[in-house]
This record gives structure tokens, sequence and C-alpha cells, in this order.
């Protein structure tokens, strides 16, 4: 019994003695922040609803020089141009390469600039040649002062009309028809669902779309960098670079109905030498926000801006200080990069890195509770069995005369 109350008294010290834990691995640091160079509007704009917060794993998306609600550019560049946009980034369409950014992931209200986004999720599967009814149920939820294409119930349009009407006049009737088209048997829902889909596999992850056509819905938001991402998607296509570069488009008559022509409201593509296309948009809320691409010197960059002011210059002008800025730097100037889809992404979420940080020390102090346990009691064990021989011996030599 002695004995036994040895190793209890043994194992009892064992559980009891303090081990050191493992200690996880520092976070990821975040950028220095740097203000933006900006300029403050002639008149202030409305109050609007703050967006939500960014997490720290969506902030270094693309590179830890990304990770700022703040400036960044690369070292040695010149100051970038100061604009009324909240937020803003510059990147190279073909390389991935991003050359700066404002807020880059902030969460902002994209307006019509969304459209590009049911452009990247609904192009590749619809027919361009396809015909199609619209219904009053398309048209009964638009503001008569929105932009539209101007489609009529019961009118039959084809796909390629309708692209070219979302694009070229930013009409939120097209964005209706095209997602309800697109959704299937969900139908304008369908749509919307499979813009979420593609954001999410483009790596787009400030991005959310209630509406079809960038009209403001609940929750709805996208960042500078998200748009990157989805303008690089939309001129992979070669029917999408068709149709952002048309200046006037000709949609056909129908019995009773005349034809009526189209144009490009983006204004870049006479102004701005090497445009190759791009999206504006405005609401209230969202303000001005701008997507567009420009060719030089054989490098297409493309700008992405939100929360712009009309004045001094307008989302367009600031569009074009950028894209400016953007050229005068070295091709290999970067601060980070686009994601690919298809890419094991370095850059995963640092809450799911701190678990798996957590979650494998927890392990390791388990699996340093179960060895030294599991060694105290092999300790144990290994007494008892050489005990109780010894104890069996030395009652036999007492027994003998």
């Amino acid at each position: 019994m002695t004995i036994i109350r040895i190793v209890a008294v043994a194992l009892s010290a064992l559980v009891t003695t303090p081990v050191a834990s493992a200690s996880a691995s520092p976070a990821r640091a975040v950028a220095p922040y740097v203000p933006c160079p900006a300029v403050k509007p002639p008149v202030p704009p409305p109050a609007a609803p703050s967006p939500p917060p960014v997490g720290p794993a969506d902030r270094a998306v693309g590179g830890q020089s990304l990770a700022t609600a703040g400036l960044s550019i690369p070292a040695g560049a010149p100051a970038a141009p100061a604009v009324t946009a909240t937020s803003w980034v510059v990147a190279d369409l073909d390389s991935g390469t991003v050359l700066g950014g404002c807020g880059p992931h902030e969460h902002r209200t994209p307006a019509s600039v969304q459209k590009m986004l049911l452009a990247a999720a609904l192009m590749p599967h619809l027919d361009p040649k396809q015909v199609v009814e619209v219904t009053r149920a398309d048209l009964q939820d638009l503001d008569p002062a929105s932009s539209v294409m101007g489609l009529v119930p019961g009118g039959r349009y084809s796909i390629e009309s309708l692209w070219l009407g979302l694009l070229l006049r930013s009409g939120n009737d097209a964005a209706n028809v095209l997602a309800r088209v697109g959704g299937g048997a969900a139908g304008r829902q369908g749509g919307v669902r499979a813009m979420n889909e593609e954001a999410h596999r483009l790596g787009a992850n400030q991005t959310h779309a209630a509406t079809p056509s960038g009209l403001d819905g609940p929750g709805q938001y996208t960042s500078a960098y998200d748009l990157a991402l989805i303008a690089r998607a939309a001129y992979a296509r070669a029917d999408f670079r068709r149709y952002a570069a048309t200046r006037v488009a000709e949609i056909p008559a129908e019995p009773g109905r005349p034809g009526f022509a189209i144009t490009h409201d983006n204004t870049l593509l006479d102004h701005y030498p090497g445009t190759l296309g791009g999206k504006t948009g405005f609401t209230d809320l969202a303000r001005q926000t701008y997507v567009g691409v420009a060719e030089r010197d054989g490098r297409r960059l493309a700008v992405t801006l939100l929360g712009a002011e009309t004045a001094p210059l307008g989302s367009l002008g600031e569009a074009a200080a950028l894209l400016n800025w953007g050229f005068a730097l070295s091709p290999d100037a970067s601060v980070g990069r686009l994601v690919t889809p298809d890419e094991k992404k370095p850059d995963r979420p640092v809450a799911q890195v701190r678990a798996e940080q957590h979650g494998q020390a927890r392990t390791g102090r388990s699996m340093s509770w179960l060895i030294i346990l599991g060694s105290g009691a092999a300790g144990a064990l290994a007494v008892l069995l050489l005990a109780v021989p010894w104890r069996r011996r030395a009652a036999r030599a007492a027994a003998k005369p």
C-alpha cells in the first residue's frame, strides 16, 4: 500500500505541475496609416450610414501594403493626386500588379458600377442572340428618374442589345431583365445570387449585391480593390471589351415600335487617350463611382474609385488624374497584387489562421499533458511491476525457518 501511495503522490505531482504554453504566432501587421491626398468638395456630401468594418483578414488580401484605410503607394513614387473619392485603386490589368490605392478594401456603396459584376457573372452563360420579352415586373420597381435603356413591357430584345443598353446607358431596366433571365427558375433574385457567387469566386470579399442594377439596396457594398478584380474578369472577355468600347448602338425596330439609338455615357472614351471603356455610377448614397480601363505603351491600367463628388473634377476627371499618375510609374512599381480565382491564396483569413494557431496550441498542450501523464503512468506501472515480485520474495524469505 505504501508503494501505491507513493505512485499516487507522484502522479498527482505530475498532473499539477504547470506546463509552459506554446506561444501563438504573431498576428499579421497592419500597414502604417498615411492619410490619402484629398480635395474638400465645395458642397459637403449628405450624411450616410457608416459602412461595416473590414476584418484584418480581408484587409490583407493582395498584400500587407494594402492593409490600410489610408494611402498605399510604392516607396519613392511621386505624390498621388488629391481627389474627393473616398477610396480608389490603380492596377495593371494584365500583370495584376496593384500600383497604388486609398482605402483599397474599405466597404463603399457601388451605384451602377455594380453592373460590371452582373456582366462578369452572367455574360458567360447567356446567348447574345437569344431574344427575350420584357415583363411589367421587370420595370415596375424602377424609379422613373433613374437611368434606363428605354425598354417597354411586351417588347422583345436580344441579349446583346440588353448588354449594350446596360453598359452604354447604364440601363437599370436592362439589368433587371438580364438578372431575371440569367437567374433561371429563381428569376431576378437568382441573378443577384449568381452575382454574389461570382464575387466570392473572384475573391471580392467586400462585395455583396442586393440589386442587379446597383441601385441602393440593404447591405449592398463593394470596395475599390474588389472592383479591380471584377474589372479584370470582365475585360478578359472579348465580347465585354467590344460592348464597353461601343460609342453608339442601334436597337432594332419591332412591329409597332420604332428602333432607337443609344450612346455611351462614358465621356472618357473620346477625351482620354487610350480609353478602352468604363462604367459610371451615381446614387445619393454612393455619390459618384467609376471603373475604367486605358492602354498606353502596351500597358492596360484599370482605375476604380468610389465616393467622389461632382466638383471640382468629378469622377471622370479624378479617374483621368489617377490614370496619369499610374502610367507615370515604373512598370515594376507595386504595392500588391490582384488575386486570381484559381490560385492557392497565401492571404488566408487572419481569423482562420488565429483559430488554427489556437487549436494547434491547445492540441500541443493536450498532447504534452498526454505525454506527461503517459510517462507518469508508465513509470508508476513499472514501479508496481518491480515492487510486487520484490515483496513476494521478501515474504517467502521471511517464512523460511
